[in-house]
């Protein structure tokens, strides 16, 4: 059985508070362990959230803010620790010589593998057999960028179609895998006995203003994480330090077909989160998740093909 689900380890933005460690997202999906945006105490939240560093297969930072970075140090040398042979580690290029500041940034044994694969611009920049991650540029004061993880389209067996053309057992896989079969000297091709399935989809959309990026990211997502520092009151504020607000935020989701939206990144000046939940559903009709720390939010299950 497939294991996707976004577990929050952080939800403040540059100040943490009481209740809001620094940013910090691990998305499991299937095999990988994407975690964006490791903030300071990303190592001890993933204690209180009951997961293992060695889950982490990818490290993917959008900035160099320390609010998304400051905790790169304990989790690369954790991994080290634990025995984790390799992590893939995708930032913005710009930021090299920080990166490099963050994963030596105190002595320890270093044996884990980090292969960096900096971010140069728009595109692909992994692929594997969770889909495709990709990057897009986003507008805030520093170089910026969001992530979307792309699963490719597939196909759904479906059970009366092989009862009817006599595919059983094993020969479902077979059919499934080379396109056709031999059945009782008939041919039987897989879109005989199948429906197109979407692969699904997952993005991350941190620090930014309003742009185009923000909405491609998000486009047809079963799940989009996304900031919401500030309430709709702070517009100005937030356009002017390259933030977006829970309404924006909810725009962004409804003009993006997104199915859940999660919002997160808080400021510290907002002690009760319902305000940004109401804000985003005024032009959101989808599902929204006020992210929590050490919570976990399923990837929906996938949409049934009309």
């Amino acid at each position: 059985m497939s294991n996707r689900e976004l577990v929050v380890l952080g939800t403040g933005s540059q100040v943490p508070s009481r209740e809001r460690n620094h940013n910090g997202y691990l998305l499991r999906w299937d095999g990988e362990g994407l975690l964006f945006d490791p903030g300071e105490g990303t190592q001890r939240q993933m204690t209180f959230a009951g997961v293992s560093v060695s889950a982490v297969t990818r490290l993917c930072l959008t900035h160099f803010h320390g609010d998304h970075c400051l905790g790169v140090p304990g989790i690369v040398q954790r991994m080290s620790l634990d025995g984790v042979e390799r992590v893939w580690a995708h930032y913005p290029a710009s930021g090299a010589e920080y990166f490099g500041r963050l994963r030596r940034a105190s002595v320890f044994h270093a044996t884990t593998e980090v292969a960096e694969r900096p971010v140069r611009g728009d595109g692909v920049v992994a692929t594997g057999a969770f889909g495709e991650l990709r990057a897009r540029r986003l507008d805030h004061p520093v170089e910026t960028f969001g992530y979307q993880l792309v699963e490719p389209d597939g196909v759904r067996m479906v059970p009366h179609l092989l009862a009817r053309h006599g595919v059983h057992g094993s020969d479902v896989g077979r059919l499934r895998a080379r396109g056709s079969l031999d059945v009782g000297g008939r041919t039987v091709s897989l879109s005989q006995v199948s429906v197109g399935r979407r692969g699904q989809r997952c993005a991350f959309v941190m620090d930014t203003r309003l742009c185009d990026a923000a909405f491609a990211l998000a486009e047809d997502a079963d799940l989009l994480v996304i900031e919401s520092t500030f309430a709709s009151g702070e517009a100005d504020l937030a356009r002017r330090y390259g933030h977006l607000t829970a309404r924006q935020a909810g725009r962004v989701a409804a003009e993006s077909r997104v199915r859940t939206l999660v919002l997160t990144h808080f400021s510290q000046r907002y002690s009760d989160p319902k305000g940004f939940h109401d804000e985003a559903a005024e032009v959101f009709g989808g599902e929204i998740v006020v992210a929590r720390d050490v919570s976990r939010v399923p990837v929906p299950r996938r949409a049934r093909p009309e």
